[in-house]
Order: structure tokens, then sequence, then C-alpha cells
């Protein structure tokens, strides 16, 4: 079992929130590697937070261990999870924040993820997961308002030491995720046009899309967003001086402005269409 954790909040670094889940889990692993992924998501935004977890899980070690904290529902009834992929672990709370990561399981098995209603999708592809149901494995007291550090953090680390996934809880067949809006093909004036979203504004300002590469058409491409009109994808920023289009290192269509923020300029937000024709 892996000894790296990674941690990624909503928490920021102004309290003492992210040094106390840090202590629990050091106090019972005290060999654990601790990495910070982020602690800047915006206050409860749950899907920020699973598009970052989604973006970075992948370079990290088989096996790594990964916390997601970002919970308004915490003290809720809302489930605390454990969810194992074949190349990682996802301890988090059942509200969505994991919705990417069990997307692209079936999207490498090229397969639809499948709703079973009220927003639950079945697991399937070689996922598996358990409700966080044993108490022995949490801190005492638990507090209604810091899962994170009660519960979360500790599981973590119990888990970095090789405890088996059965012993933390229940074995579940489904997980909460938010709908996905995939690229789909609109008639436009009697021609098809590819539209898609902003799922992601990042730091810089980039909007970052839903078009995977291999959504994109061959040939030259007009794209379009909140009424801005790009000629073609970029291979780097240097190629324009405004507004250009190119894929990022998610392996996603972004909508970018050399030295400035595309988001800012032409005030798109999260859920914007963007649009490509093809000439």
């Amino acid at each position: 079992m892996s000894g790296l954790i990674t941690l990624t909040t909503d928490f920021g670094l102004d309290d003492a929130y992210v040094a106390a889940m840090k202590g629990v889990i050091l106090s019972i692993n005290p060999k654990a590697t601790i990495v910070d992924v982020c602690h800047a998501v915006q206050p409860q935004n749950i899907a920020q937070a699973a598009f970052i977890i989604s973006a970075s899980y992948q370079y990290f070690p088989q096996g790594t261990i990964h916390i997601v904290v970002v919970d308004p529902g915490v003290g809720t009834e809302r489930r605390a999870v454990l969810l194992v992929t074949p190349s990682a672990f996802f301890i988090a709370p059942d509200n969505g924040v994991l919705s990417y990561i069990i997307e692209e399981s079936a999207l490498e098995a090229d397969e639809q993820a499948l709703s079973i209603g009220e927003g639950e999708t079945e697991l399937r592809w070689g996922l598996q997961a358990v409700a966080l149901t044993n108490p022995h494995f949490w801190r005492h007291p638990v507090s209604a308002t810091f899962h994170g550090r009660d519960i979360f953090a500790p599981v973590a680390a119990y888990l970095s030491l090789g405890t088996a996934v059965a012993d933390f809880g229940d074995l579940i067949y489904s997980l909460f995720t938010f709908p996905f809006s995939r690229p789909q093909i609109k008639q436009i004036k009697g021609e098809g046009v590819l539209t898609g979203h902003v799922i992601h504004i990042d730091h810089f300002g980039n909007l970052i899309t839903n078009f995977r590469r291999q959504d994109l058409p061959r040939g030259k491409l007009f794209i379009e967003v909140a009424g801005h009109i790009i000629d073609g994808v970029s291979e780097s920023y240097a190629e324009a001086d405004e507004l250009l289009a190119i894929i990022g290192s998610s392996g996603n269509l972004e909508v970018s402005l050399k030295n400035g923020s595309a988001a800012r300029l032409i005030q798109a937000k999260i859920g914007s269409e963007v649009s490509i024709t093809r000439l």
C-alpha cells in the first residue's frame, strides 16, 4: 500500500484546517508522505474540485491515496466514501466531487456512464466503493463540521498502513455524480455545428472546455465563445496576440489570451456555450 496521500480542499491556507488534517495523518502513520494538490478551490465549489483532482491524479504513482474535501453537506446524511480504481484510491464526500473520475473510467472502457436515477451512477469498469461506516477508523469525538479531520484523514492514514478496504465500511454499488454535457451537433441555419461548454476556468483565466482532442473535426476550424470567433487551433500561446484556441495540458480545448485572462476579456463563465464549425 502506498504511503503517499494527497489533499485537495477549499480550506485555504489562512486557517489551521489543513495542518490539522496532516497532523491526524502523521499521528497514525508518521512515515506518510503528504502532497498538497490544491487548497484554493472556491468555497463549496464541488465542480471545480472535481476537475482539479481529475486533472492531477494520473500523474501520481500507482496506489496513491487522494483525499478530496469540498463538503457543503458535512454533518448531513450524505455518505463519506472510499472509491477504489485500478490506479488510485479516493476518499471524499459522496456529493459529485468524484464525477470526472467515474466518467473517465467509462470513457476508457468506451462506454456511457449508467445513471440509475436521483443522480446516482452505477459503478463498473473495475471501480469499487465502500461507505465509511466503521467508526473504529475515525477520530473521536467526530466534529459535525470537520469530517476532513475526523473521518477522511484517519481513514487515509489507516489505508496507507495496509488496512483492507472492506474493513472501512459497507460495499456500495453507485455514487452520486453531477450530469455531464458532452459535445453535441446542433443544426444552426442548416449547418451542423459542434457545441460544447466551458467546464473550468483556471488561475490564468483560460477557459477549459469539454472538447477533448479526439472530439475535434479535421480541417480548418472556427471556435466561437461569448460572441468572439477564433480562427483555428494554435500549437502554442506565442502564435497569437489576441484570443486563441489551444489543446491544453489537460487534453481539452482551451480558449486563452496571451499574457492575459480570456475569462475577464470576454466575460465568459463556466457553462458558457462554445461552438465549433468547419470550413
